[in-house]
């Protein structure tokens, strides 16, 4: 069964159908039935988990474009090794074996012909401002190497040190025009600021102007890390802190002041399509804050992309696809923290008409990366 959900996002926000925005053209009873079906076949299918993953029979030569890839580049593990490893509660030994060469060939296993990297958490903002600007020069530069080394299998989201404005304007500058970066990489708080914060207007003008990509990961802000025992952070934290983003940058204005920026959120865009109705609802009681949203709730949340990273469950899925079309939609693996195969099968597992699943697949990145259409 197709899913036709809503793409017009000038659709009026209704209080009283409080899905309808967001909603699927199909009946709920068909909807309904739909995902009985879908969460049952993933009850009793082999754990998606598993390092033994069967591909789809004829599955396609590579093609994927994997938007959230990350790389750990020697000067950075140098400097942030501890912090790297503290964060996951994987198994280590990918980041610590992780080379280009390694990425390239867990790639292939999973059909991704390119990867656009940015780096994870921590990001660059630690140890100061000197050393997050000296960090981010490094980390870029690797990351163009990585491009020259392997031509055509990778692109990359350049690191700026976000609160010092300057010296990310000045790096920002460097990394797209010089290193030809694919836009900038973000983290979704910094030092308990989220992104839609005043003092960081700044860089998203100089983004606006660029039209550039910006790319936003999850971190952890020192209001909630380890909140309960035995929960690593990522867990839960970076779905609520993607969400914080996203409502930072909406309630203040940044999505609908500067409309040419394609910003990139990560797994499914975290909490917010749960949320998206409540955060409407939340927006039109304050009238100062509706001001700022001339188009409304629902026009801007449905404009910005979202990838599927650790998301592609019945869950997710269905919650993501009633806040977004499938042009909104990107692949992306969370590499090297997850093997590519695991978002790669349950994406193709999941049931999607073929052209839906080769525009989440490939061609809704073409469209914010047209070098990649050849």
């Amino acid at each position: 069964m197709k899913l036709e959900c809503l793409a017009d996002a000038s659709a009026p926000f209704d209080l009283t159908r409080p899905n309808q925005p967001f909603a699927c053209a199909s009946s709920r009873r068909e909807f309904l039935k739909w995902m009985t079906a879908v969460s049952m076949s993933t009850l009793l299918a082999p754990n998606w988990s598993s390092t033994q993953i069967q591909r789809p029979t004829g599955s396609p030569k590579a093609s994927r474009i994997d938007v959230h890839h990350h790389i750990l580049p020697p000067n950075y593990m140098l400097r942030a090794r501890d912090r790297i490893l503290a964060i996951s509660d994987r198994d280590h030994s990918r980041l610590l074996n992780w080379t280009p060469a390694a990425a390239v060939e867990e790639m292939d296993k999973a059909g991704i012909a390119t990867a656009i990297t940015s780096l994870g958490l921590p990001g660059v903002w630690f140890g100061g401002a000197k050393a997050a600007r000296s960090l981010a020069r490094s980390c870029n530069e690797y990351a163009a190497k990585m491009v020259r080394d392997y031509p055509g299998r990778f692109g990359f989201f350049a690191a700026v040190p976000l609160p010092d404005q300057e010296a990310s304007l000045r790096e920002a500058e460097y990394a797209l025009d010089v290193l030809r970066a694919d836009g900038i990489a973000l983290v979704s708080s910094y030092d308990n600021k989220w992104p839609g914060d005043p003092t960081f207007a700044r860089v998203f003008e100089e983004m606006n102007h660029r039209e550039a990509v910006v790319f936003i990961h999850p971190a952890v802000p020192g209001c909630c890390d380890h909140l309960m025992p035995y929960i690593p952070t990522s867990t839960i934290e970076f779905l609520f802190d993607t969400t914080r983003a996203i409502t930072s940058l909406l309630v203040n204005g940044t999505f609908s002041r500067f409309p040419k920026i394609r910003f990139i959120f990560c797994h499914a865009g975290g909490t917010m399509p749960m949320l998206a109705g409540r955060t409407a609802a939340f927006v039109q009681r304050h009238k100062e804050i509706a001001d700022r949203l001339t188009n409304g709730v629902a026009f801007e949340l449905r404009k910005l992309y979202y990838d599927v990273a650790n998301s592609t469950n019945p869950a997710s899925m269905a919650a993501l696809m009633n806040l977004v079309p499938t042009s909104q939609m990107l692949f992306g693996s969370d590499f090297p923290y997850v093997k590519p195969e695991l978002t790669a099968a349950g994406l193709d597992h999941f049931g999607l008409p073929p052209a839906e699943l080769q525009a989440i697949n490939r061609e809704n990145a073409t469209h914010l990366f047209p070098r990649l259409r050849v």
